[in-house]
Formats: C-alpha cells, structure tokens, sequence
C-alpha cells in the first residue's frame, strides 16, 4: 500500500525524474509532499504509508527513549531530542535524505534554523515492515555507517508488540557497523540494558500494542 498523491501533486512531475532533486529543491516542498518522500542519491524515493502496528511501535520506542534522555538530562547529560518521522539530512551532495522511524539527538539550534544533520544523531531505530527488509537491514545500515551515526537499531514486530532489537555500533575506523547483539523478548531474565548512547533499560511491556 502506497501513499496515494494528489493529480497536480509535484510529484507527478517526476516520473521520470529528469535530474537530481537539489537541497535547496528538497527544502522548498510542503511539507505534507516532503513527509511522503526520502531522496536517495538525489532521485525521490516513495514512502510506503506505514501500517498502525508500525506507528504504534515507533510511537512506543520513542516514548521509551524520550523517558530514559529525560533522566540522562537531569544528571548532566547534554540536551537531547527524540522524534519520529523527521528528516535526517546524511549529505548535501548528492542529496541523501532519510526520515528514520525513531531518531535521538543532540538539541537543535531552532531560533537558528539548524537541521537535523547526521553528527547531530545519537542513535537511529528503524521498524522492520513488509517490504522494507532490505532497505533497513542493508541500505540504510550502510547509509547511516557512513555518516557517521554511533548507533543503529533495527526493531522487528509480531502481531503484540516489538519482539526483538538488533543493536549495531560504530567502527570509524571502517565506517562500518559491528553488530552488538540482539535482545529478544522471550529471554528470561533482567529486562535487557545497554549503556550507549545513553543508559536504556529495555521493559518489553512498554512496547505492546
């Protein structure tokens, strides 16, 4: 299932799409055709509209996250920000713009007009739908390596909530990820933890639909 687009939708115009899709191009689109779109390489990429598991599960990881950032605040840690469905700028040239289902970082500069850029990013997480296998667990995984990102989570679902977390960690040495392991929800046991980039105690309750 696509996101359906208006007839005189911009969009139309770009198939085929005659040239690259510029920065400045990209940041001139309403918003409501930017939401419907990722740019890749410069060329429009379509976003499958996505399913309300997928948006509860996204909504659940961000509140998640969002709780633990506040308590890294209060003792000190740097103003962090958790958001879904927002841009990500990983290069101006060719323009490579993704909006990851989950992203934390680094407080923007809003009175300044700062855009949420890769070194800005803490950590993204990406929700594994039908159709997306590849471009989560391949494409992006090398996109997001790339740009530098410290970490990256692909969350798969079944019919109750998120049952498992795939944890991948920076080697800037290789601008490669290392798998760091998976937290399933069936382990027994202390609910999981992980220390970076912030302290994350993982209760899989609180990802249920």
């Amino acid at each position: 299932m696509t996101t359906s687009l208006p007839e005189d939708s911009w969009l139309r115009g770009l198939r085929p799409q005659p040239a690259r899709v510029t920065a400045a191009e990209y940041e001139a689109l309403p918003e409501d055709v930017a939401r419907a779109i990722e740019i890749v390489d410069g060329y429009v990429a379509f976003c499958e509209a996505p399913t309300p598991d997928h948006q509860t599960a996204g909504r659940r990881l961000a509140n998640v996250l969002e709780r633990h950032a506040r308590r890294a605040m209060d003792r000190g840690h740097e103003c962090l920000t958790v958001n879904s469905d927002v841009d990500l700028r990983l290069r101006d040239v060719p323009l490579l713009n993704r909006r990851p289902d989950v992203v934390l970082y680094r407080c923007l500069d809003r009175a300044a007009g700062e855009r949420l850029r890769a070194e800005h990013a803490l950590l993204v997480i990406e929700i594994v739908s039908p159709g997306s296998e590849t471009q989560d667990t391949t494409d992006k995984l090398g996109e997001y390596a790339r740009a530098g990102i410290a970490h990256y989570w692909i969350a798969r679902l079944d019919n109750e909530g998120v049952t498992s977390i795939e944890r991948y960690g920076l080697d800037r040495a290789t601008t490669r990820y290392k798998h760091l392991g998976t937290f399933l929800k069936d382990e027994t046991g202390s609910p999981p933890q992980v220390s970076n980039p912030i302290p994350v105690t993982i209760h899989w309750d609180d990802l249920r639909f």
